[in-house]
């Protein structure tokens, strides 16, 4: 396993988990077994963190645009998160790691929501470690959010305009306090953003890989890493 490099710490690592469906294809499986054999990987890579010393994971799960989606996809994707929400909550109090979510939630299934709020409240004093999972999530939405909320801030009198910084800003993202994304991983081939934590990517270091979600192992996190550290990250600077 890939250790962290003092010089080129990896605060923040993102994924975007993209192809489950083409994975089940392949393996002549329907596309919820595909999604099913992808959630298994997030228990692996999330199980990692620490022996990789990242403290901040970000995993794009469900976006703005997979409300797009058949019904029952859409209704097994929800029925694997609330298997999720059930399962896993005790191994994240035991590893002392936060659980956010990232995106408008009110839209979910009442039932979502509530397994979610559980796991968000149990696990919200942990401040060493953060898995952030985006669900309903979409960057530009992420970013009017924070600027409505800031607007009306300074409407209401309780912000002063000179006081609005780049911190500031990013305190009111759903990402809260976590730090910008160091590295962004997708899997599948894609080579696009696709809307995902726009604002956090500012400086991250891209990775692609031809691999789809659900064969994605930690040998091949392992590739990924190393390739962030063999990347020299000037920041703007000629250096």
């Amino acid at each position: 396993m890939v250790t962290q490099h003092l010089d080129k710490p990896l605060h923040h690592l993102a994924i975007i988990m993209d192809g489950n469906g083409r994975w089940a294809t392949q393996q002549h499986l329907s596309r919820i077994q595909g999604h099913a054999e992808g959630a298994k990987r997030v228990y692996e890579i999330t199980e990692a963190m620490k022996g990789y010393g990242i403290k901040n994971l970000s995993l794009f799960a469900f976006s703005t645009e997979n409300w797009k989606r058949s019904p029952s996809e859409i209704k097994g994707l929800f029925t694997l998160l609330n298997q999720f929400a059930k399962q896993y909550a005790k191994t994240l109090i035991e590893n002392k790691v936060r659980l956010l979510i990232s995106g408008e939630l009110t839209s979910l299934p009442k039932n979502t929501q509530t397994l979610l709020a559980k796991v968000i409240s149990d696990t919200a004093m942990f401040k060493d470690y953060t898995l952030n999972i985006c669900i309903n999530y979409g960057g530009q939405d992420d970013i009017l959010h924070a600027t409505k909320t800031i607007a009306t801030q300074v409407k209401n009198g309780t912000l002063a305009l000179e006081d609005i910084t780049s911190s500031l800003f990013a305190s009111h993202l759903y990402t809260q306090d976590m730090p910008p994304v160091d590295l962004l991983i997708r899997t599948s081939g894609e080579q696009r953003l696709s809307n995902f934590l726009l604002y956090q990517l500012a400086y991250a270091e891209l990775y692609f890989t031809d691999v789809y979600w659900p064969a994605f192992t930690k040998d091949q996190l392992d590739i990924a890493i190393q390739s962030f550290y063999s990347r020299h990250r000037r920041f703007g600077s000629i250096q």
